[in-house]
């Protein structure tokens, strides 16, 4: 789990000239208004210095996880089923050539501090239930390392499940997938680098100076692909970004992917300051021949070393993350 770690005067110094002193974002549940994008506002200068600033250290290397818990309309069947999605954001130390979590001493081996994403959906299509979770690692050092390392991905329903894994090797990823269902079978293959859509969400939180504009490059989201059975590819799509505000005046912004000629819209709604928390999104494609939207806006977050809360006793969190004691 997270390890924190020490910081030089020259980073502070660093902090201080970039300006980066803002607040953190309290954790009460707000909702969404004022839809109407403002004008596309200029994408910040990607600063050469490191983004691990002091403030960025006191937030994400305390020891502890975000935890932010949202209600979910899932699109599934052409019809809208109720759920819930979770993002887990957490720091650790991992291991760049196997790509797995340091647990031993490295002893010499490269290591990367990444800052990983557990993004799990729960929704049910009548008698039986969905379990979706996508688990992404992305360098916190984004200006020196800006390739995301590894997604792994894996769905369970009662007819089957499926895994997917990605690892960044050289100039591709090598995608590995494992699936019940014929037409997708047991394959690996190997894709170009591109900008992965599993990766906006991490991106957001680290650097969002750094969400590419205009005509892009993309590998679609695992989750999304499963769902939609879509074999993975690098494909054209069409990014921007909209200032917002939320109904108490908070200042948001919009990132949305437009892929194609629409067929498929995916926009984030995130805090313009720091530590960009992610306020909501919408997903609108035809599902089984029917137009429709998926949506999810957050209600409860916490911070907590939620590794070490699994006592019967630490169930209660369950109720105050919002996910009842189910």
């Amino acid at each position: 789990m997270p390890i924190t770690k020490n910081y030089t005067i020259m980073n502070a110094i660093l902090s201080a000239l970039l300006g980066l002193v803002v607040g953190v974002v309290g954790c009460k549940e707000e909702k969404l208004g004022g839809d109407t994008p403002a004008k596309q506002p200029e994408p910040t200068p990607a600063p050469t210095a490191t983004i691990a600033t002091e403030q960025w250290h006191r937030y994400w290397s305390q020891g502890k996880a975000e935890l932010s818990r949202y209600q979910l309309t899932q699109a599934r069947y052409g019809q809208l089923h109720s759920g819930d999605a979770v993002l887990v954001f957490v720091t650790e130390d991992f291991l760049t050539e196997p790509q797995v979590k340091l647990e031993s001493d490295p002893a010499g081996r490269p290591v990367a501090s990444v800052l990983k994403l557990n993004f799990t959906k729960k929704f049910t299509t009548g008698i039986y239930p969905y379990s979706l979770m996508a688990s992404v690692f992305t360098p916190v050092e984004v200006f020196a390392q800006p390739r995301t390392l590894k997604v792994s991905t894996t769905v369970q329903e009662w007819c089957g499940h499926v895994f997917m894994q990605l690892n960044l090797k050289g100039k591709s990823y090598n995608v590995e997938e494992r699936s019940y269902f014929e037409r997708e079978g047991d394959k690996n293959f190997a894709l170009d680098t591109a900008m992965l859509e599993d990766e906006l969400w991490t991106r957001i939180r680290l650097a969002p100076q750094t969400l590419p504009l205009g005509a892009v490059k993309i590998i679609p989201g695992t989750l999304a692909s499963r769902l939609r059975h879509k074999p993975l590819a690098v494909v054209d799509a069409k990014a921007e970004l909209h200032d917002l505000s939320d109904s108490a005046g908070a200042k948001l912004r919009r990132y949305t992917i437009t892929y194609g000629a629409g067929e498929r819209v995916l926009s984030i709604d995130f805090r313009s300051e720091f530590p960009h928390q992610i306020v909501g999104w919408t997903e609108s494609y035809s599902d089984f021949g029917t137009p429709l939207t998926t949506t999810a806006r957050l209600t409860h977050t916490m911070m907590t070393d939620y590794w070490s809360r699994h006592n019967n006793a630490d169930t209660a969190l369950r109720k105050e993350l919002g996910l009842g004691r189910e």
